[in-house]
């Protein structure tokens, strides 16, 4: 449970941040905060406080509220007591976060968390008195009470008696009366344990107990029956969660319940929910209000809002991404494809048992590659098994038989059996035979054609087991033939042995194939890898290499480029080491960035590297296939795979992250040491290209596993989302090691916006009961580019120091005088994105908001302080424009003005970037075009001005990275085309939301007639030409 109260008012200077950090602000004995008199109650009982000067002067104050609630005081002070004071009454806001002109200026911003930050604006002039609590609950309490204040005044007290948790009362006492049926006013302690397990199944039943046996305590009671009012308190006491509490009032008007319309605020301006109506607002309080009068009446209560945020609906994972949702027409060698490796292995690869159950897991886990080591075994069956080594046998006929039965359970795509084969000729006859007796016309046994550049797609495939393995010459018309063996752990074993990369001069092992099994191998023939010029060359799109991962390392190491560009047409399969005899796993985020298809997982052995791999195939309905991003497909583009900053052509993304709160936290398996008590803290990990990789984590809370609340946000800057991945990980604090406790993981482009729960899952991937991380999740763009400042986010690039997208010179003089043709549009297009987004962000800054903030959040912001004493509008938004313009109404302070001015700003930038974004974009596609009728004679051209060796090689690379730029900067200006439609959108209806408005109506849209989903970042169309335009329609 979670104290919000204790403070150490002892020490409340900041000591200097070590690695691990200790927060007293969750002990398990302090009572909850769950209700507006609580908060009144701890103000009045005061707090320290940091106050904040724009000298970066910080002051430790002690703040407290008057008992008659009329005004608020600090001290010491060297002010006269009735001057260190601000009358309630005279504040116009409370702002959270480090929202004000001090906390931007403020040298110590870094320093300071955005989560215990807060600034009360008061006063005619609108002055700021900026505050930093220890803890983000202490802020939390004084921003929901000042809150409530504001709105009640001197009513307050009233307000709070009239309203205590109605809804809820009702609701228990229903549930009691129907446990009572004596009618005896009190139920057995064991029915009322049942009840709360019941509402919270999280809950441990000796808690429950515990809680009713302590209440009996304090009062002196004897029996163990409890009365309806014991159970509510108990209930109260249990099943309020604080950060929900502070949440829910943040929307609810500071009642005790959200109507419909603020339901409808919170949904849209919060979860990123899409055309949202009254009617949505009923339908999630129909579904998860618990009681009958909130039903009724269309109110949902604390209660009903917690259960809509622990539902399925508020999820971290986008629901879309759990069925197909990707473009499954392209080439096979343009998807990642989940691959297994030994399949047959159930522990290591070395002593290991071996067992068709490693298959059937595999499968049902949507593994689209198994591996099968077939060697001749006894009575003339063929088995699997590992050679060289004492893994137990299992016979070839019963995993085929296996296969057969789970091949696409999990998914309708192609099934690629990896067949290494060291049988004899007599044994691969019988090898032969039950693969075609058992697996029949599932056998994709088409030959490709030769004029094919790429391999069929997956939807072509569908329901098709592919062979890989040794193939032998077209011209053979013998029943056998001989072949190189394919044995990887010999092979490995070898190559260890050796520095250099070159091939060996021992002559490989020759061995027998039968023609009939050669016949079966299609689209995978697998042949030796000799080099990168050697491929490009020779290689046929239905050859397939394996490299193992030494090797494969060193390949992304030395060439980058070129083995992205290889993988753009033929497929690439990567092994783990044999040296690896514990069966442990290389990280595939390695060769994924490399654009490596087959990444072979040992599936049996669970940590890091296989929670990155199950993560990664969440995302397209657990196919077994994701869809590689644009830029390692597309025939012309630049992609390096180890880079370390951005990507050409790709707009980083902002990812805020934080992390709130957790539920039953399980005390980790085998540690032994500390009895029940569990010290939690969370890592959050960033994997991805190497500028990507980044990890945060929060403070320990001490001794609460039930609901530590950690209140710490985190910033990443991801330069290349569809790569990206996010893991939540949670540990216990351990002076001896700490111990495991569950984790989650997550690709970018499946993240949901807003406020979340994470269900943990334990080291072997199960899901762990009632075990959660609530978070919040926000997704921007990087504001002016550059060097992160100690503003973050809000850094605007004046022109001077913007920095454009240019031209790499190629030194041949005809492609050189097209690609400079491109260089004025590309600065257009860099100037309407960047004064656009940076006069949104100035916008923000006044609303009081950070650069998270959506325009929705920012009308709602505002609202407050555009309606004069009357009720009546100060200022309306003309929606009849369709760039809809601010027009007075009456006086407006000088603040206001400011703002008045900025949204001017913002509105004319915005209808710059549409009026002129056409133009610029076929410009820049006009250039791209020119310049791609040089690609097919590009070495020709190249060789004539006299380029050779490195100089041709940096010609070539230099074309591909000027196509990169173009097409990545014609796209980057789509998107800020969306982004602007959008964001006139959430004026128009955040507008008519607030009853700020003239000329429109509820179903109008502004400026765009785009319905679809208004998440803040919409992929680009997969397939951009140079023939598209750039219409208002285009999402």
């Amino acid at each position: 449970q979670c104290n919000v109260m204790s403070l150490s008012l002892q020490d409340g200077r900041q000591r200097k941040e070590r690695k691990k950090t200790v927060s007293f602000s969750s002990m398990p004995t302090e009572k909850k905060i769950s209700r507006v008199s609580d908060c009144i109650n701890a103000m009045v009982d005061g707090s320290e406080l940091k106050k904040v000067r724009s000298n970066s002067r910080v002051y430790h104050r002690y703040f407290l509220l008057d008992a008659d609630m009329q005004s608020l005081r600090w001290e010491p002070t060297k002010k006269e007591s009735e001057k260190a004071k601000i009358d309630v009454k005279s504040i116009k806001e409370v702002r959270t976060g480090k929202n004000t002109e001090t906390f931007r200026t403020n040298g110590t911003y870094d320093q300071i968390s955005e989560d215990c930050a807060f600034s009360i604006i008061f006063g005619e002039n609108y002055e700021s008195l900026d505050l930093v609590a220890n803890t983000a609950d202490v802020a939390n309490i004084w921003v929901t009470g000042l809150r409530y204040l504001i709105s009640y005044g001197k009513h307050t007290l009233n307000m709070i008696e009239s309203s205590q948790n109605n809804l809820r009362s009702s609701w228990l006492s229903d549930l009691f009366d129907e446990d009572d049926v004596n009618h005896n006013k009190q139920i057995a302690i064991c029915a009322a344990v049942q009840l709360i397990k019941k509402l919270n199944p999280g809950l441990k039943n000796v808690k429950i107990e515990l809680k009713f046996k302590e209440l009996h305590k304090a009062q002196d009671k004897s029996g163990s029956d409890v009365t309806k009012e014991e159970f509510a308190e108990v209930f109260h006491d249990l099943c309020t969660r604080p950060e929900i509490y502070f949440l829910f009032v943040q929307f609810s008007s500071n009642k005790e319940f959200l109507d419909t319309k603020d339901l409808m605020i919170f949904l849209e301006a919060e979860q990123g929910m899409a055309q949202v109506s009254e009617d949505t607002s009923l339908n999630v309080i129909h579904k998860y209000e618990p009681s009958k009068e909130g039903r009724l009446k269309g109110w949902l209560s604390l209660d009903g809002f917690s259960n809509y945020l622990m539902s399925a609906e508020c999820h971290i994972f986008d629901p879309e991404h759990k069925s197909i949702c990707q473009d499954m027409t392209q080439p096979l060698s343009h998807y990642y494809i989940n691959a297994s490796h030994n399949t047959y292995l159930i522990e290591d690869q070395f002593r290991g048992p071996s067992d068709v159950t490693g298959y059937i897991r595999a499968l049902k886990m949507g593994c689209r590659c198994v591996e099968l080591d077939v060697w001749d075994g006894s009575d003339n069956e063929p088995v699997i098994y590992t050679g060289h080594t004492m893994t137990s046998q299992i016979v070839f006929r019963s995993v085929i038989d296996v296969i057969n039965k789970y091949a696409f359970v999990a998914s309708e795509f192609p099934l690629i059996l990896c067949l290494e084969n060291h049988c004899s000729v007599k044994q691969q006859k019988v090898m032969f035979q039950h693969l075609k007796k058992i697996l029949g016309d599932r056998i994709h046994v088409d030959s490709p054609k030769l004029e094919d550049c790429y391999l069929p797609s997956p939807s072509e495939l569908k329901g098709k087991i592919l062979l890989k393995g040794k193939k032998l010459d077209t011209n053979c018309t013998a029943s056998e033939g001989e072949v190189t063996d394919e044995d990887e752990g010999a092979e490995m074993s070898q190559r260890m042995s050796i520095e250099s990369t070159e091939q060996q001069t021992n002559a490989p092992k020759k061995i027998p194939l039968l023609k009939d099994l050669s016949d079966l191998v299609t689209l995978c023939k697998s042949v030796e890898f000799k080099d990168f010029p050697t491929s490009f060359q020779k290689q046929k799109p239905w050859e397939l290499c394996s490299f193992n991962e030494v090797f494969a390392t060193r390949c992304a190491c030395d060439f980058p480029g070129d083995f992205v560009n290889y993988n753009k047409k033929f497929l690439a399969r990567v092994y783990p080491s044999p040296m690896r005899i514990d069966s442990s796993n290389m990280n595939p985020q390695d060769f994924w960035k490399c654009g490596c298809q087959i990444v072979a997982m040992n599936y049996q052995t669970p940590g890091l590297m296989m929670d990155l791999n199950i993560g990664w195939f969440r995302q397209n309905g657990n196919s077994g296939y994701v869809l590689r991003p644009a830029i390692m497909r597309e025939q012309v583009s630049y992609f390096s795979a180890n880079t370390k900053d951005s990507v050409p052509g790709v707009s980083p993304q902002l990812l805020h992250i934080k992390i709130i709160s957790g539920q039953n936290f399980p005390k980790p398996k085998g540690s032994g040491a500390k009895g029940d008590v569990v010290d939690p803290y969370v890592y959050v990990e960033i994997h991805g290209i190497p500028a990507d990789c980044a990890e945060q984590r929060t403070k320990t809370v001490h001794q609460n596993g039930d609901y530590p609340l950690f209140d710490e946000s985190f910033e990443f800057q991801i330069n290349l989302p569809e790569l990206a991945m996010v893991r939540f990980v949670v540990l216990d604090d351990d002076y001896i090691g700490d111990e495991f406790i569950g984790q989650y993981t997550i690709p970018f482009e499946c993240l949901q916006p807003g406020f979340r729960h994470v269900p943990l899952q334990s080291l072997t991937g199960e899901l762990l009961p009632h075990t959660l991380l609530f978070v919040h999740v926000a997704i921007t763009n990087r504001r002016g580019g550059g060097k992160p400042h100690k503003r973050g986010l809000s850094v605007r690039k004046g022109k001077k120091s913007r920095e454009y997208a240019s031209m790499r010179v190629l030194q041949i003089k005809a492609v050189d005088e097209v690609f400079k043709t491109a260089l004025l549009p590309l600065r257009e297009a860099t100037d309407l994105r960047e004064n656009m987004q940076n006069a949104i962000v100035s916008f923000k800054e006044l609303c009081g908001l950070s650069a998270v903030a959506n325009l929705k959040q920012c009308i709602l912001a505002l609202s407050p302080r555009l309606t004069g004493p009357d009720n009546s509008p100060l200022l309306v938004f003309n929606l009849s424009d369709p760039y809809p313009n601010l027009e007075l109404q009456g006086l407006l302070p000088e603040v206001l003005k400011k703002v008045v001015t900025s949204y001017d700003m913002m509105i004319q930038t915005s209808k710059t970037l549409l009026e002129s974004s056409d133009s610029v974009y076929e410009r820049i596609l006009q250039t791209q075009k020119a310049a791609m009728e040089f690609h097919e004679n590009l070495h020709d051209l190249a060789v004539k001005e006299g380029l050779k060796g490195r100089k041709l090689h940096k010609a070539v690379e230099s074309f591909t990275w000027n196509i990169t730029i173009l097409k990545g900067q014609a796209d980057l200006l789509k998107h800020a085309r969306s982004e602007v439609q959008e964001n006139l959108k959430q004026i128009h209806y955040s507008a008519l939301t607030c009853n700020l408005s003239k000329g429109g109506t509820a179903g109008g849209s502004s400026g765009s007639t785009d319905s679809k989903s208004r998440r803040s970042l919409e992929a680009i169309p997969e397939k951009a030409t140079g023939e598209e335009e750039l219409t208002d329609e285009e999402n």
